[in-house]
Protein backbone atom coordinates (compact mmCIF):
# COMPACT_ATOMS: atom_id res chain seq x y z
CA UNK A 1 0.00 0.00 0.00
CA UNK A 2 1.41 3.73 -0.88
CA UNK A 3 2.03 5.97 2.19
CA UNK A 4 -0.72 8.01 3.61
CA UNK A 5 0.32 11.43 2.94
CA UNK A 6 0.97 13.58 6.22
CA UNK A 7 -2.59 15.57 6.12
CA UNK A 8 -3.94 12.29 5.69
CA UNK A 9 -2.34 11.65 8.63
CA UNK A 10 -3.58 13.87 11.20
CA UNK A 11 -7.08 15.45 9.71
CA UNK A 12 -9.95 14.76 11.19
CA UNK A 13 -13.37 14.25 8.83
CA UNK A 14 -16.05 15.99 10.85
CA UNK A 15 -18.47 14.75 9.08
CA UNK A 16 -17.79 11.11 9.29
CA UNK A 17 -17.08 11.21 13.45
CA UNK A 18 -19.63 13.81 14.16
CA UNK A 19 -22.54 11.57 12.93
CA UNK A 20 -21.21 8.48 14.82
CA UNK A 21 -21.64 8.04 18.79
CA UNK A 22 -18.22 8.37 19.23
CA UNK A 23 -19.05 12.10 18.06
CA UNK A 24 -20.96 12.80 20.90
CA UNK A 25 -17.25 12.63 22.92
CA UNK A 26 -15.24 15.86 22.69
CA UNK A 27 -11.25 15.89 22.00
CA UNK A 28 -10.35 16.49 25.79
CA UNK A 29 -12.19 14.20 27.17
CA UNK A 30 -9.92 11.06 25.27
CA UNK A 31 -6.83 12.75 24.97
CA UNK A 32 -6.77 15.18 27.46
CA UNK A 33 -5.42 18.98 26.65
CA UNK A 34 -7.02 21.74 26.76
CA UNK A 35 -9.56 23.52 24.41
CA UNK A 36 -8.33 26.77 23.95
CA UNK A 37 -7.42 29.00 20.79
CA UNK A 38 -3.84 29.15 20.93
CA UNK A 39 -2.24 25.88 19.20
CA UNK A 40 0.23 25.64 21.80
CA UNK A 41 -1.51 25.68 25.01
CA UNK A 42 -4.35 23.83 23.60
CA UNK A 43 -1.49 20.73 23.30
CA UNK A 44 0.05 20.80 26.59
CA UNK A 45 -0.88 17.47 28.01
CA UNK A 46 -2.21 15.58 24.95
CA UNK A 47 -1.96 11.93 24.68
CA UNK A 48 -1.26 10.61 21.03
CA UNK A 49 -2.53 7.68 21.96
CA UNK A 50 -5.27 6.91 24.89
CA UNK A 51 -5.96 3.44 24.29
CA UNK A 52 -2.74 2.67 26.11
CA UNK A 53 -4.47 2.06 28.70
CA UNK A 54 -7.63 0.49 27.48
CA UNK A 55 -9.63 0.57 30.59
CA UNK A 56 -9.32 3.48 31.58
CA UNK A 57 -9.62 5.21 27.76
CA UNK A 58 -12.67 2.91 26.55
CA UNK A 59 -13.88 0.98 29.67
CA UNK A 60 -16.65 3.18 30.13
CA UNK A 61 -18.65 2.29 27.20
CA UNK A 62 -16.96 -1.20 26.85
CA UNK A 63 -16.66 -2.90 29.70
CA UNK A 64 -17.02 -6.47 28.47
CA UNK A 65 -13.80 -5.95 26.20
CA UNK A 66 -11.64 -3.23 27.34
CA UNK A 67 -10.22 -4.28 30.78
CA UNK A 68 -8.92 -7.48 29.25
CA UNK A 69 -7.25 -5.80 26.17
CA UNK A 70 -4.15 -6.13 28.53
CA UNK A 71 -4.13 -9.68 28.04
CA UNK A 72 -4.56 -10.04 24.78
CA UNK A 73 -1.63 -11.78 22.57
CA UNK A 74 -1.16 -8.73 20.33
CA UNK A 75 -1.51 -6.24 23.57
CA UNK A 76 1.49 -8.46 25.66
CA UNK A 77 3.43 -10.13 22.83
CA UNK A 78 3.77 -12.94 25.48
CA UNK A 79 4.17 -15.38 22.86
CA UNK A 80 7.68 -13.80 22.54
CA UNK A 81 8.51 -14.02 26.35
CA UNK A 82 7.30 -17.68 26.16
CA UNK A 83 9.75 -19.38 23.52
CA UNK A 84 12.71 -16.19 24.91
CA UNK A 85 12.68 -17.62 28.53
CA UNK A 86 12.51 -21.30 27.67
CA UNK A 87 15.76 -20.72 25.64
CA UNK A 88 17.08 -18.86 28.52
CA UNK A 89 17.47 -19.15 32.26
CA UNK A 90 15.59 -16.11 34.37
CA UNK A 91 19.09 -14.34 35.38
CA UNK A 92 19.38 -13.06 31.47
CA UNK A 93 14.91 -12.56 31.75
CA UNK A 94 15.75 -8.81 32.15
CA UNK A 95 18.52 -8.68 29.23
CA UNK A 96 15.44 -9.94 26.74
CA UNK A 97 13.42 -7.81 28.34
CA UNK A 98 15.47 -4.69 27.33
CA UNK A 99 15.92 -5.84 23.96
CA UNK A 100 11.95 -6.23 23.79
CA UNK A 101 11.71 -2.80 25.12
CA UNK A 102 13.64 -0.96 22.49
CA UNK A 103 13.50 -2.95 19.82
CA UNK A 104 9.51 -4.36 19.94
CA UNK A 105 7.37 -2.60 21.62
CA UNK A 106 6.12 -0.13 18.88
CA UNK A 107 4.72 -3.90 17.90
CA UNK A 108 1.76 -3.54 20.92
CA UNK A 109 -1.41 -3.06 19.52
CA UNK A 110 -4.00 -0.85 21.30
CA UNK A 111 -7.89 -0.19 20.66
CA UNK A 112 -6.93 2.72 18.51
CA UNK A 113 -4.59 0.97 15.91
CA UNK A 114 -7.19 -1.13 15.27
CA UNK A 115 -9.79 0.83 14.46
CA UNK A 116 -8.81 4.47 14.61
CA UNK A 117 -5.16 4.64 12.59
CA UNK A 118 -2.71 2.33 11.13
CA UNK A 119 -0.15 0.93 13.51
CA UNK A 120 2.43 2.92 14.62
CA UNK A 121 4.75 0.54 13.79
CA UNK A 122 3.63 1.10 10.09
CA UNK A 123 3.65 4.95 10.37
CA UNK A 124 0.87 5.79 12.40
CA UNK A 125 -1.94 8.04 11.12
CA UNK A 126 -5.93 8.18 11.15
CA UNK A 127 -7.62 6.11 8.46
CA UNK A 128 -10.91 7.78 7.82
CA UNK A 129 -10.50 10.85 9.49
CA UNK A 130 -10.38 9.46 12.94
CA UNK A 131 -13.81 7.32 12.13
CA UNK A 132 -14.05 4.49 14.50
CA UNK A 133 -13.95 1.31 11.94
CA UNK A 134 -16.00 -1.58 14.03
CA UNK A 135 -14.10 -3.84 11.15
CA UNK A 136 -10.11 -3.12 11.21
CA UNK A 137 -8.38 -2.53 7.52
CA UNK A 138 -7.14 -5.83 6.10
CA UNK A 139 -4.19 -3.98 4.12
CA UNK A 140 -4.00 -0.76 6.43
CA UNK A 141 -4.11 -2.48 9.67
CA UNK A 142 -3.71 -6.30 9.66
CA UNK A 143 -1.81 -6.90 6.81
CA UNK A 144 0.35 -3.60 7.56
CA UNK A 145 1.82 -5.81 10.56
CA UNK A 146 1.49 -9.02 9.58
CA UNK A 147 2.83 -8.35 5.76
CA UNK A 148 6.08 -10.20 4.95
CA UNK A 149 4.62 -13.47 5.76
CA UNK A 150 0.83 -13.54 6.05
CA UNK A 151 -0.05 -11.12 3.30
CA UNK A 152 2.67 -11.90 0.84
CA UNK A 153 1.32 -15.44 1.34
CA UNK A 154 -2.26 -14.88 1.23
CA UNK A 155 -2.37 -12.34 -1.65
CA UNK A 156 0.34 -14.62 -3.78
CA UNK A 157 2.73 -11.90 -3.96
CA UNK A 158 5.52 -14.76 -4.62
CA UNK A 159 6.27 -14.94 -8.14
CA UNK A 160 4.39 -18.92 -9.24
CA UNK A 161 2.70 -19.01 -6.22
CA UNK A 162 -1.22 -18.75 -6.12
CA UNK A 163 -3.17 -16.27 -3.82
CA UNK A 164 -4.76 -18.38 -0.74
CA UNK A 165 -8.10 -20.07 -1.74
CA UNK A 166 -9.76 -18.27 0.83
CA UNK A 167 -9.09 -15.15 -0.83
CA UNK A 168 -9.25 -15.74 -4.72
CA UNK A 169 -12.55 -17.35 -4.16
CA UNK A 170 -14.44 -15.75 -1.18
CA UNK A 171 -12.95 -12.31 -0.77
CA UNK A 172 -12.39 -13.30 2.76
CA UNK A 173 -10.40 -11.15 5.12
CA UNK A 174 -8.44 -11.42 8.15
CA UNK A 175 -11.47 -11.08 10.46
CA UNK A 176 -13.33 -13.46 8.53
CA UNK A 177 -11.63 -15.78 10.63
CA UNK A 178 -10.16 -14.63 13.38
CA UNK A 179 -12.61 -13.10 15.68
CA UNK A 180 -12.49 -10.04 17.93
CA UNK A 181 -12.88 -12.38 20.83
CA UNK A 182 -9.42 -13.76 19.72
CA UNK A 183 -7.91 -10.42 19.07
CA UNK A 184 -9.10 -8.63 22.43
CA UNK A 185 -8.30 -11.95 24.35
CA UNK A 186 -11.86 -11.79 25.40
CA UNK A 187 -11.92 -15.77 24.48
CA UNK A 188 -9.66 -17.19 26.94
CA UNK A 189 -9.73 -15.10 29.37
CA UNK A 190 -11.27 -15.96 33.03
CA UNK A 191 -12.34 -13.77 35.49
CA UNK A 192 -12.55 -15.51 39.43
CA UNK A 193 -15.44 -14.32 42.17
CA UNK A 194 -12.77 -11.71 43.59
CA UNK A 195 -12.60 -10.53 40.00
CA UNK A 196 -8.79 -11.93 39.75
CA UNK A 197 -8.44 -11.88 35.74
CA UNK A 198 -6.31 -14.90 34.31
CA UNK A 199 -5.51 -15.53 30.76
CA UNK A 200 -5.14 -19.03 29.84
CA UNK A 201 -2.55 -18.53 26.80
CA UNK A 202 1.11 -17.82 26.53
CA UNK A 203 1.07 -18.09 22.76
CA UNK A 204 -1.13 -18.41 19.58
CA UNK A 205 -0.97 -21.89 19.89
CA UNK A 206 -1.74 -22.04 23.01
CA UNK A 207 -5.54 -23.94 24.04
CA UNK A 208 -8.15 -24.86 21.24
CA UNK A 209 -7.66 -23.76 17.16
CA UNK A 210 -9.30 -20.89 16.35
CA UNK A 211 -9.99 -21.08 13.71
CA UNK A 212 -10.03 -24.25 12.70
CA UNK A 213 -10.54 -25.94 9.45
CA UNK A 214 -13.60 -27.95 11.06
CA UNK A 215 -15.03 -24.60 11.37
CA UNK A 216 -15.99 -24.57 7.59
CA UNK A 217 -15.18 -27.82 6.40
CA UNK A 218 -16.36 -30.74 8.99
CA UNK A 219 -18.50 -32.62 6.74
CA UNK A 220 -15.11 -33.13 4.54
CA UNK A 221 -12.64 -34.02 6.80
CA UNK A 222 -11.34 -37.35 8.21
CA UNK A 223 -12.92 -40.47 8.12
CA UNK A 224 -16.31 -40.71 7.10
CA UNK A 225 -15.93 -37.69 4.91
CA UNK A 226 -15.96 -39.90 1.92
CA UNK A 227 -12.78 -37.97 0.25
CA UNK A 228 -9.90 -41.03 -0.04
CA UNK A 229 -7.69 -39.39 1.16
CA UNK A 230 -9.25 -37.98 3.83
CA UNK A 231 -10.38 -41.27 5.31
CA UNK A 232 -6.82 -42.64 4.82
CA UNK A 233 -5.19 -39.99 7.19
CA UNK A 234 -8.04 -39.73 9.44
CA UNK A 235 -7.60 -36.21 11.39
CA UNK A 236 -4.63 -37.58 13.51
CA UNK A 237 -1.73 -38.28 11.34
CA UNK A 238 -1.67 -34.72 9.33
CA UNK A 239 -2.54 -31.57 9.60
CA UNK A 240 -4.83 -29.77 6.87
CA UNK A 241 -1.72 -27.63 5.73
CA UNK A 242 0.19 -30.93 4.76
CA UNK A 243 -1.49 -31.22 2.11
CA UNK A 244 -3.10 -28.23 1.48
CA UNK A 245 -0.22 -25.48 2.04
CA UNK A 246 2.28 -24.59 -0.81
CA UNK A 247 5.65 -23.28 0.24
CA UNK A 248 5.85 -20.49 2.25
CA UNK A 249 8.81 -17.78 3.54
CA UNK A 250 11.26 -19.36 5.65
CA UNK A 251 13.85 -16.69 7.97
CA UNK A 252 17.36 -17.31 9.30
CA UNK A 253 19.23 -14.64 11.83
CA UNK A 254 17.35 -11.54 12.34
CA UNK A 255 19.45 -9.21 14.05
CA UNK A 256 18.70 -7.14 16.79
CA UNK A 257 21.14 -3.85 15.49
CA UNK A 258 21.83 0.08 16.32
CA UNK A 259 22.12 3.17 14.00
CA UNK A 260 25.22 5.50 15.38
CA UNK A 261 22.52 7.62 16.29
CA UNK A 262 20.81 4.61 18.79
CA UNK A 263 17.73 3.94 16.44
CA UNK A 264 16.63 0.35 16.88
CA UNK A 265 16.42 -1.53 13.44
CA UNK A 266 16.70 -5.34 12.08
CA UNK A 267 18.54 -6.69 9.80
CA UNK A 268 17.69 -9.94 8.15
CA UNK A 269 20.34 -12.17 6.88
CA UNK A 270 18.72 -14.97 4.77
CA UNK A 271 14.87 -15.99 3.98
CA UNK A 272 14.14 -18.39 1.43
CA UNK A 273 11.01 -20.11 0.34
CA UNK A 274 10.56 -23.75 1.03
CA UNK A 275 7.70 -26.22 2.33
CA UNK A 276 9.00 -28.52 4.85
CA UNK A 277 6.91 -31.78 6.31
CA UNK A 278 8.48 -32.68 9.78
CA UNK A 279 7.39 -33.95 13.54
CA UNK A 280 4.48 -32.20 15.48
CA UNK A 281 6.80 -30.31 18.02
CA UNK A 282 3.47 -29.30 20.04
CA UNK A 283 1.58 -32.46 19.77
CA UNK A 284 -1.29 -32.18 21.96
CA UNK A 285 -5.01 -32.93 22.59
CA UNK A 286 -5.55 -29.97 20.47
CA UNK A 287 -3.27 -30.77 18.07
CA UNK A 288 -3.03 -34.03 17.88
CA UNK A 289 -1.60 -34.35 14.41
CA UNK A 290 1.96 -36.30 13.79
CA UNK A 291 2.97 -34.25 11.42
CA UNK A 292 2.78 -30.86 9.88
CA UNK A 293 4.56 -27.96 7.81
CA UNK A 294 7.47 -26.82 9.82
CA UNK A 295 8.75 -22.89 9.33
CA UNK A 296 12.40 -21.78 10.14
CA UNK A 297 11.99 -18.99 12.41
CA UNK A 298 14.47 -16.20 12.72
CA UNK A 299 16.31 -16.43 15.73
CA UNK A 300 19.99 -17.67 16.77
CA UNK A 301 22.04 -17.96 19.62
CA UNK A 302 23.52 -14.13 19.18
CA UNK A 303 20.14 -12.79 19.30
CA UNK A 304 20.85 -10.34 22.10
CA UNK A 305 24.25 -9.94 21.89
CA UNK A 306 23.55 -6.14 22.13
CA UNK A 307 22.57 -6.91 25.69
CA UNK A 308 24.88 -9.15 26.91
CA UNK A 309 26.97 -12.18 26.50
CA UNK A 310 25.41 -15.69 25.53
CA UNK A 311 21.60 -14.22 27.00
CA UNK A 312 20.09 -17.41 25.28
CA UNK A 313 22.24 -19.71 26.58
CA UNK A 314 19.38 -22.44 26.62
CA UNK A 315 18.84 -21.85 22.52
CA UNK A 316 18.75 -25.88 21.87
CA UNK A 317 15.96 -26.44 24.55
CA UNK A 318 13.37 -25.38 21.55
CA UNK A 319 13.38 -26.24 17.68
CA UNK A 320 14.08 -23.41 15.42
CA UNK A 321 11.70 -24.84 12.89
CA UNK A 322 8.36 -24.39 14.14
CA UNK A 323 4.53 -25.43 13.85
CA UNK A 324 3.39 -23.60 11.02
CA UNK A 325 0.24 -22.93 9.39
CA UNK A 326 0.34 -20.89 6.52
CA UNK A 327 -1.71 -18.56 4.72
CA UNK A 328 -1.30 -20.06 1.25
CA UNK A 329 -4.22 -22.54 1.73
CA UNK A 330 -4.68 -23.96 -2.08
CA UNK A 331 -7.44 -27.29 -2.81
CA UNK A 332 -5.12 -28.84 -5.14
CA UNK A 333 -1.26 -28.41 -4.22
CA UNK A 334 1.84 -30.78 -5.51
CA UNK A 335 1.37 -32.67 -2.56
CA UNK A 336 -2.51 -33.81 -3.49
CA UNK A 337 -1.25 -34.84 -7.15
CA UNK A 338 -0.73 -38.66 -5.99
CA UNK A 339 0.07 -40.38 -2.86
CA UNK A 340 3.83 -40.95 -4.68
CA UNK A 341 3.96 -37.04 -4.54
CA UNK A 342 4.25 -37.47 -0.42
CA UNK A 343 5.45 -41.10 -0.03
CA UNK A 344 8.94 -41.66 -1.21
CA UNK A 345 9.71 -37.92 -2.40
CA UNK A 346 12.03 -36.84 0.44
CA UNK A 347 12.30 -33.19 -1.00
CA UNK A 348 9.11 -32.60 0.82
CA UNK A 349 10.57 -33.25 4.20
CA UNK A 350 12.57 -31.49 7.15
CA UNK A 351 15.73 -34.24 6.49
CA UNK A 352 18.81 -33.39 8.47
CA UNK A 353 20.50 -32.23 5.17
CA UNK A 354 17.94 -29.65 5.17
CA UNK A 355 19.12 -28.27 8.55
CA UNK A 356 22.01 -26.00 9.36
CA UNK A 357 24.42 -28.28 11.42
CA UNK A 358 24.58 -25.84 14.38
CA UNK A 359 20.92 -26.45 14.35
CA UNK A 360 20.80 -30.02 14.47
CA UNK A 361 20.27 -30.65 18.11
CA UNK A 362 17.64 -28.09 18.67
CA UNK A 363 15.77 -29.72 16.03
CA UNK A 364 16.00 -33.09 16.93
CA UNK A 365 12.41 -33.79 17.60
CA UNK A 366 11.42 -32.54 14.20
CA UNK A 367 13.82 -33.75 11.87
CA UNK A 368 12.42 -36.75 9.53
CA UNK A 369 15.32 -39.27 7.93
CA UNK A 370 13.00 -39.49 5.25
CA UNK A 371 8.90 -39.44 3.45
CA UNK A 372 6.88 -42.86 4.69
CA UNK A 373 7.74 -45.48 2.19
CA UNK A 374 4.20 -46.87 0.40
CA UNK A 375 2.80 -49.46 2.77
CA UNK A 376 2.65 -52.76 0.93
CA UNK A 377 -0.82 -53.25 1.81
CA UNK A 378 -2.07 -49.89 0.21
CA UNK A 379 -3.03 -49.96 -2.85
CA UNK A 380 -3.03 -46.37 -4.92
CA UNK A 381 -6.27 -44.60 -4.69
CA UNK A 382 -7.16 -43.72 -8.55
CA UNK A 383 -6.53 -40.34 -9.81
CA UNK A 384 -9.51 -38.47 -11.24
CA UNK A 385 -10.15 -39.67 -14.90
CA UNK A 386 -8.46 -42.81 -14.00
CA UNK A 387 -12.11 -44.85 -14.10
CA UNK A 388 -14.06 -45.10 -10.85
CA UNK A 389 -13.99 -49.17 -11.45
CA UNK A 390 -10.79 -49.61 -10.32
CA UNK A 391 -10.91 -47.98 -7.33
CA UNK A 392 -9.91 -49.88 -4.15
CA UNK A 393 -12.05 -48.96 -0.65
CA UNK A 394 -9.87 -47.19 1.49
CA UNK A 395 -7.00 -48.48 3.33
CA UNK A 396 -7.49 -49.92 6.36
CA UNK A 397 -4.26 -48.74 8.02
CA UNK A 398 -2.51 -45.66 8.16
CA UNK A 399 -0.12 -44.77 5.27
CA UNK A 400 2.48 -43.06 7.03
CA UNK A 401 2.72 -45.98 9.37
CA UNK A 402 6.12 -48.20 9.42
CA UNK A 403 5.01 -51.44 8.10
CA UNK A 404 5.39 -54.64 10.00
CA UNK A 405 8.64 -55.71 8.52
CA UNK A 406 10.30 -53.04 9.61
CA UNK A 407 12.79 -52.57 11.85
CA UNK A 408 12.13 -51.63 15.55
CA UNK A 409 14.13 -48.31 15.50
CA UNK A 410 11.62 -45.95 14.01
CA UNK A 411 13.20 -45.40 10.54
CA UNK A 412 12.03 -41.32 11.09
CA UNK A 413 14.27 -40.88 14.55
CA UNK A 414 17.15 -38.57 13.94
CA UNK A 415 20.42 -40.16 13.53
CA UNK A 416 23.14 -39.01 15.43
CA UNK A 417 25.18 -37.55 12.64
CA UNK A 418 23.62 -36.34 10.01
CA UNK A 419 23.61 -37.86 6.46
CA UNK A 420 25.26 -36.72 3.42
CA UNK A 421 22.93 -34.14 0.74
CA UNK A 422 19.90 -35.59 0.21
CA UNK A 423 20.18 -36.32 -3.94
CA UNK A 424 16.01 -35.52 -3.83
CA UNK A 425 15.98 -31.77 -1.99
CA UNK A 426 15.27 -29.05 -4.19
CA UNK A 427 16.80 -25.88 -3.59
CA UNK A 428 14.00 -23.24 -2.92
CA UNK A 429 13.13 -20.51 -4.87
CA UNK A 430 14.20 -16.93 -3.85
CA UNK A 431 11.48 -14.87 -3.03
CA UNK A 432 10.17 -11.68 -5.50
CA UNK A 433 9.36 -8.09 -4.50
CA UNK A 434 5.51 -7.92 -3.83
CA UNK A 435 3.48 -6.35 -6.69
CA UNK A 436 3.09 -2.21 -6.32
CA UNK A 437 -0.86 -2.98 -6.40
CA UNK A 438 -2.23 -4.27 -3.54
CA UNK A 439 -4.50 -7.50 -3.98
CA UNK A 440 -6.52 -6.90 -0.97
CA UNK A 441 -7.71 -2.99 -2.58
CA UNK A 442 -8.91 -4.98 -5.62
CA UNK A 443 -12.42 -5.57 -6.06
CA UNK A 444 -13.98 -8.87 -6.40
CA UNK A 445 -14.43 -9.97 -10.17
CA UNK A 446 -18.56 -9.30 -10.87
Amino acid sequence: MPPLEVWEKVLIDPEALLGTVHGYISCIDCHGGRNLADKAAAHVGVVRDPSVDAEAACGACHPDIAPFQEYSLHNSLAGYDTVLYQRSIPENHPAIEAGQEYHCQNCHTTCGQCHISQPTSVGGGLIDGHAFNRTPSMSRQCTACHGSRVKNEYTGAHEGLAADVHLRSARMVCTDCHTGGDMHGTDYVSVAEDGTITASRDHRYDGPQGPSCESCHRDVVGIGSGNPYHEAHGTEVLSCQVCHSISYINCYDCHLERTEDDIAYYRLQGEEIGFYIGRNPIRSAERPYRYVPLRHVPTYPDLFRLYGEDVLNNFDNLPTWTYATPHNIQRNTPQTASCESCHTNSALFLTPDKVREEELTANQNVIVLGAPPMPEEYRRVPLPGEGAAAAPAAPTIDPLAVPAAAPTVDPLAVPAAAPTVDPLAVPAAAPTVAPTVDPLDVPPAQ
